[in-house]
């Protein structure tokens, strides 16, 4: 079994003990935030930031404890960041929808709730928690789920991060209606980080698409590198987490100090 199966595997176990009856969840999706669907800070020229929160990682086992994860996000955007990442996957990144919500509540900036999406129920959920982007992880879906999970997001009103790792799951990718792509530069299934990743891939996302390098971005050379290769946003999360001050730690990786 490799990672990315053992963690869907306890994403799928943590699902089935925390869902709700269909008319419960869609009772929480009309009391919910709205959902924050302006994305043209990504459209702009400049480099944007998704900045995540995010304690550990099974690479990396614990990066941060993260007491308070919404004042974090608040730096987050102080510091200049387009968007929010907040994990909520528990067993290895020790996430939780309780940090999506307090996230929710202190900033402006929109939304992404960073999981394994393999269940339409999730989708509910994200929405119900006020979440307003999702990742569909390629790697982690038939051709079909993804297909009907973008439907099902844009149905909701989110926005859809596709992210890939191979020439094949861009291929898959680009036969769908993608505003976002985001190109991980760790394969999931082992763990390793390949920059080259970032120069094989990028380049092949139309211009018209949202590019995204994630993953092994630390410090401002790597940031450069991304952007050398296409990408019009990365996103980061150990390296801002681990930051003493995470506010100058954005600002830094966008190059403004």
């Amino acid at each position: 079994m490799s990672v990315l199966d053992s963690i869907i595997e306890g994403v799928k176990e943590d699902l089935e003990q925390r869902k709700l009856s269909r008319a419960q969840i869609l009772e929480a999706i009309e009391v919910a935030a709205p959902v924050r669907s302006d994305i043209s800070a990504f459209q702009s020229s400049s480099l944007s930031l998704i900045a995540e929160v995010k304690r550990s990682s099974p690479s990396k086992g614990a990066l941060a404890p993260i007491v308070d994860p919404a004042l974090l996000a608040s730096r987050y955007e102080k510091g200049g960041a387009s968007a929010i990442s907040v994990l909520t996957e528990r067993r290895r990144f020790g996430g939780s929808l309780e940090d999506l919500d307090a996230v929710r509540k202190v900033v402006n900036l929109p939304i992404l709730r960073k999981d394994f999406m393999v269940d339409q129920y999730q989708f509910l959920e994200a929405r119900a928690h006020g979440a307003d982007l999702v990742l569909l992880i390629v790697a982690a879906l038939s051709k079909n789920q993804l297909a009907d999970y973008l439907a099902l997001t844009r149905e909701l009103g989110m926005h859809a991060i596709v992210e890939v790792h191979t020439p094949a799951e861009l291929e898959i990718a680009l036969d769908n209606p993608c505003e976002f792509i985001g190109v991980n530069s760790r394969n999931l299934k082992t763990l390793e980080v390949d920059p080259v990743a970032f120069k094989e891939l990028l380049p092949q996302i139309p211009t018209d698409v949202i590019r995204i390098a994630e993953s092994g971005i630390t410090t401002r050379s790597d940031v450069e590198f991304a952007v050398e290769c296409g990408a019009n946003a990365i996103l980061v999360g150990e390296a801002l987490v681990r930051a003493g001050d995470p506010e100058f730690a954005v600002q830094h990786l966008l190059g403004r100090q």
